[in-house]
């Protein structure tokens, strides 16, 4: 159901970037930009797109992929709401050879690369905001990378976890509860391993205590023990 313009502009107003708008700018900006709305499992961009376009993730979850030469899905990373991603040479993004899919029922803003101009010569903090931004996703994703070299397969799921922990992690009775159900196979995508190695991973995590499954969902029992794991060499 498509949303009023007050709703689109309280949403526009929770990205940091926008942050410098006016009222009648975001209201500037809804009117422009188009909304694309998304349903769980939803491809909002493939390669073969090769339009410039920076999406502004206003609600739900995406994930950025790529297929390698077999065939399996390599996930690059997970974009939550309130974030900025996309295809734009004048930003330095780009989605070459990445697909983008709606992991949750997923609002998305389209800005083509006038609409960016636009906004940045109005308001040059908002461009300044956007280099912080795209630099500071840089550097985590140098990080996120780092990590993981050197690891074991039940190492890097553990990383992995306390990720989703970090992102979406709900807190319940001790324990932390990951709600989005991911697949073996998405996990797998995500650390740059087969789907097998994550089962056998997996089960080494629950036998130390750390995790379990509940309804198809991680729930993380002992955060000190999966933080171990996540150390281990």
């Amino acid at each position: 159901m498509p949303m009023s313009l007050n709703q689109e502009i309280r949403l526009l107003s929770m990205v940091d970037i926008l942050g410098p708008l006016s009222d009648e700018e975001m209201e500037e900006l809804a009117k422009r930009a188009p909304d694309t709305f998304l349903e769980k499992d939803d491809i909002l961009y493939t390669p073969k797109e090769g339009t410039e376009r920076l999406f502004i993730l206003k609600k739900g979850r995406v994930q950025l992929y790529e297929v390698n030469g077999e065939g399996d899905e390599i996930t690059l990373s997970v974009i939550e709401d309130g974030n900025v991603f996309g295809e734009m040479a004048l930003t330095g993004q780009s989605l070459g050879g990445l697909y983008v899919r709606a992991l949750t029922p997923t609002t998305v803003v389209s800005l083509r690369r006038e609409d960016l101009e636009h906004l940045i010569m109005k308001k040059p903090e908002v461009g300044l905001r956007l280099v912080q931004e795209l630099a500071e996703k840089l550097r985590e994703s140098e990080r996120r990378y780092a990590d993981m070299v050197g690891k074991d397969v039940p190492a890097r799921l553990a990383t992995q976890i306390l990720t989703l922990v970090d992102s979406e992690g709900v807190v319940s009775s001790e324990s932390y509860r990951i709600p989005t159900h991911y697949t073996h196979e998405q996990l797998g995508s995500m650390i740059g391993c087969k789907r097998v190695a994550v089962t056998r991973a997996f089960r080494k995590l629950q036998e130390s205590g750390a995790v379990e499954l509940k309804d198809r969902r991680i729930i993380v029992k002992d955060i000190d023990a999966l933080k171990d794991l996540a150390e281990a060499s």
